[in-house]
């Protein structure tokens, strides 16, 4: 389970809970497949030979459902998934993300946690703290660390140097380039290349955040984002966020602010089997209510 903090109190009125449906308005692929695979039942894991629903959380394989009608999602960022070793797979969304985009996701089991060159990326951690800023504050942080005299990170130097090379180049064509090309280079000086989130109920992530190895990453924080899980954690706020909400979430204010473009359903699938999940459960629990 990633975390966002309560969101900030603006004076504005606090609208009514659930006053629409949560998920709407996702650009998916159709969810025939999975329908049909739900009516079917569990089947085994081809790997593993464990009961399985639409794919193993242990083997992160499909079960029960063709490759060709499942998404493959392409994200602008490589995404580490560091889970908390007594996190339960069975209950952990992160998979969703591996099988979703499987050329941008990987996930590790603590300790075991990526080698991060900082030399080459510029990596930052979703998780909220006093010091973390908005997905919105990335570009400027970078870019202000970078340039400011006494640079932070070896990958914040290297980022200044090459935006002032790019800045030489782009003066000295001043007069041909093309406007399309204003756009490819905004999107090779792309803030971040590496994205660290931590899968983990609240109350098992100190163990992870507080690991030195994690330290001098900077962080990032989703302040109003609300989770419809149907697994959340008693007691928390409804801004705790399960793993791939918070994937997803970052992601899309990541294009809009970050990439500066119009944001158009690019990685709502990334929701594919959470969405037909959260309406497969909703659908049961108002069943149960009605009996």
């Amino acid at each position: 389970m990633a975390h966002s903090p309560p969101p900030h109190q603006d004076g504005r009125l606090k609208q009514p809970e659930r006053a629409e449906p949560p998920l709407q308005g996702l650009i998916l692929a159709p969810h025939g497949a999975l329908e049909s695979a739900q009516s079917a039942g569990r089947m085994k894991c081809p790997v593993c030979s464990g009961s399985r629903m639409f794919f193993c959380y242990s083997c992160c394989c499909l079960v029960g459902v063709s490759p060709e009608h499942v998404p493959t999602v392409k994200l602008p960022v490589k995404i580490d998934i560091i889970k908390h070793p007594n996190e339960t797979d069975g209950k952990s969304t992160a998979i969703h993300a591996k099988i979703l985009a499987p050329d941008d996701v990987s996930i590790y089991t603590y300790p075991c946690i990526p080698e991060f060159d900082r030399q080459e990326q510029n990596v930052v951690l979703v998780f909220p703290g006093p010091d973390a800023m908005a997905v919105e504050e990335l570009a400027s942080y970078f870019c202000k660390a970078g340039v400011k005299k006494g640079v932070e990170s070896p990958a914040e130097e290297r980022r200044a140097k090459k935006l002032k090379v790019e800045e030489q180049t782009e003066n000295s064509h001043t007069h041909t380039c093309p406007p399309e090309h204003t756009d490819d280079s905004q999107n090779h000086t792309c803030p971040v290349q590496r994205v660290i989130f931590i899968d983990s109920t609240w109350n098992q992530t100190t163990r992870i955040i507080t690991d030195e190895r994690l330290q001098a990453l900077p962080q990032v924080e989703l302040k109003s984002r609300k989770t419809c899980f149907w697994r959340h954690q008693r007691g928390s706020p409804d801004t705790y966020l399960a793993t791939i909400e918070a994937i997803y979430y970052f992601l899309k204010d990541f294009h809009i602010h970050c990439l500066e473009r119009e944001y158009n359903g690019e990685y709502d699938n990334l929701l594919f089997f959470y969405s037909f999940l959260h309406k497969l459960i909703s659908k049961a629990k108002k069943e149960a209510g009605k009996s």
